[in-house]
């Protein structure tokens, strides 16, 4: 994902989300003044939303946001919260590793992918958030800036001096490694909860979480149908597979999985004028002159800076009719890209008959729904990267052609 920043933190308590508006038989909206009239289809537990602060972490977020409701599927009925900074610091000495072996050929940055995730707790393990918030730099909101300012001059000096034709020593990596403990906080190598003592990786075991049961979904003609894939995008620095299936069995996937039980985690272009998180809606408008946009969003495209209006985004309008080839030519022309990761919690349909995606950010709860929005099918279509699921969330017959 490209780095998306947002500001306000939500303070985030063990426990299953408990918003009023979406525990109704009724129908909800999103926002004051909607005509929108959303009807539940299916919505499955999360935890509470939470915020990214100043950083490009969403990708740790939303996927620790899916794999504690995972957690929550299969029987613990209040998680801890899992540590997206711990996450994140294993992933910056990842990072760090291979963009020197590779002489920075690949990007070094802030963001990553869903297979990140798996990556760090197959070989580190995980820890909760209560043992390792990652603020040790005295502030109570995350804030990158800086320490990937010094992480960034530390790879780039190391870079260089090899280049020179200087060996690497094997300090390097404590020297790294120190930069993080100094903003993040120490290692954890073992830690108490609950009168209990764990490390990483026997607290990876006990959360019942298995990494290999969990499969990343795309859609795009370059790649082959039903074949696995490396997808192409700059943070995909882990290299991690995803099976390529076509548009309309990604969103019959998707939907498969939430009525049975499942949520799914969402990598997606956000860059649109119809990705508006301050009215809760992601649309995709035939007639996109109606969307006006004043301000200017910041260099990630959050949508804290731009303020977005339009009729569309308070009564339903028609919406593109997204083809395979349509969302291949937005690939292609690089007007679709990978910006921001996500949590789909559930599905519900408005008054036409239209289906959204209810969509769990890491941007804070100062919007309504409370730190949530809908995205439309046609939305989701057009800009989807890709979707990750457990295996048990994926249809028989998918699960064949993929031969999982």
């Amino acid at each position: 994902m490209k780095r998306i920043y947002f500001a306000i933190i939500a303070i985030g308590m063990s426990t299953s989300i408990a918003l009023g508006q979406f525990h109704t038989s009724e129908p909800v909206t999103n926002g004051e003044g909607s005509n929108y009239e959303f009807t539940k289809i299916a919505h499955l537990d999360a935890t509470p939303v939470q915020s990214q602060g100043y950083t490009g972490t969403c990708w740790s977020f939303s996927a620790l946001s899916f794999f504690e409701s995972e957690m929550i599927r299969m029987g613990t009925e209040n998680p801890e919260l899992l540590s997206e900074m711990y996450v994140a610091r294993k992933a910056y000495e990842g990072k760090a590793e291979k963009y020197i072996r590779m002489d920075g050929k690949i990007q070094f940055s802030q963001g990553g992918t869903f297979p990140d995730i798996a990556y760090v707790m197959k070989n580190y393990g995980i820890v909760p958030e209560v043992t390792y918030n990652g603020l040790n730099y005295g502030s109570r909101t995350h804030n990158h800036s800086e320490l990937f300012a010094v992480l960034n001059g530390a790879v780039k000096g190391l870079l260089s001096h090899s280049k020179s034709g200087k060996t690497l020593t094997n300090a390097w990596k404590k020297s790294f490694s120190g930069i993080l403990d100094a903003y993040l906080g120490d290692d954890i190598i073992e830690f108490e909860l609950d009168g209990k003592k764990y490390t990483p990786k026997s607290y990876a075991k006990k959360t019942g979480l298995v990494m290999d049961d969990y499969i990343s979904l795309t859609s795009f003609t370059n790649h082959d149908w039903y074949k696995s894939c490396v997808l192409a995008i700059p943070d995909n620095w882990s290299w991690g597979m995803s099976y390529n299936v076509k548009l309309d069995e990604l969103m019959s996937a998707t939907e498969y999985a939430l009525k049975h039980g499942f949520t799914v985690a969402w990598d997606a272009d956000v860059s649109e004028d119809g990705f508006s998180f301050s009215n809760g809606l992601a649309i995709n408008p035939v007639d996109i002159s109606t969307l006006e946009v004043s301000g200017s969003d910041n260099a990630y495209f959050s949508d804290s800076g731009a303020e977005k209006t339009s009729n569309a985004f308070l009564t339903p309008v028609d919406e593109v009719e997204v083809t395979q080839e349509l969302r291949q030519e937005g690939y292609d022309d690089k007007t679709t890209q990978d910006d921001h990761l996500m949590h789909i919690v559930g599905m519900y349909k408005d008054q036409k008959g239209t289906k959204y995606f209810l969509v769990k950010n890491s941007w804070g709860t100062n919007n309504y729904p409370e730190g949530y929005l809908y995205v439309s099918e046609s939305y989701f279509k057009s800009k989807t990267i890709s979707v990750y699921v457990h295996k048990d969330g994926v249809a028989k017959s998918m699960s064949k052609k993929l031969k999982l």
